[in-house]
């Protein structure tokens, strides 16, 4: 991640969980605030709920790989949040891939109006 850095601490998460704006599908919730840098922060969240711990952990990578993939897309000097839902465990690549951008699309936080 390039542009980016990883978000760790539980203040941040919970800061963007407070006064982000957030936007859903089937397979997971994104919540979007804007920092004070010019990196975004990624975090990802996944629950017990959605499978043990090497399904949270493909999800998480699967986040990433897609994060990756498409960073440079992304604006600049957000804080983003994405949680999985719990039919996130049965999701391939594709599906996660398509749900976190269409739902960076319906936050605007996509480069040239959310166009890809």
């Amino acid at each position: 991640m390039l542009f980016s850095e990883s978000m760790k601490k539980t203040n941040d998460f919970l800061n963007v969980y407070r006064n982000g704006k957030s936007y859903a599908d089937k397979y997971v919730v994104i919540y979007v605030w804007k920092n004070e840098g010019s990196k975004n922060k990624l975090g990802i969240s996944c629950s017990k709920k959605v499978g043990n711990s090497v399904v949270r952990h493909r999800f998480a990578r699967l986040v990433r790989e897609t994060y990756r993939l498409h960073e440079d897309v992304f604006n600049s000097g957000l804080d983003i949040v994405v949680v999985a839902r719990a039919c996130a465990k049965d999701a391939s690549f594709f599906d996660i891939e398509r749900s976190v951008l269409n739902l960076a699309g319906k936050a605007r936080i996509i480069k040239n109006g959310g166009n890809l």
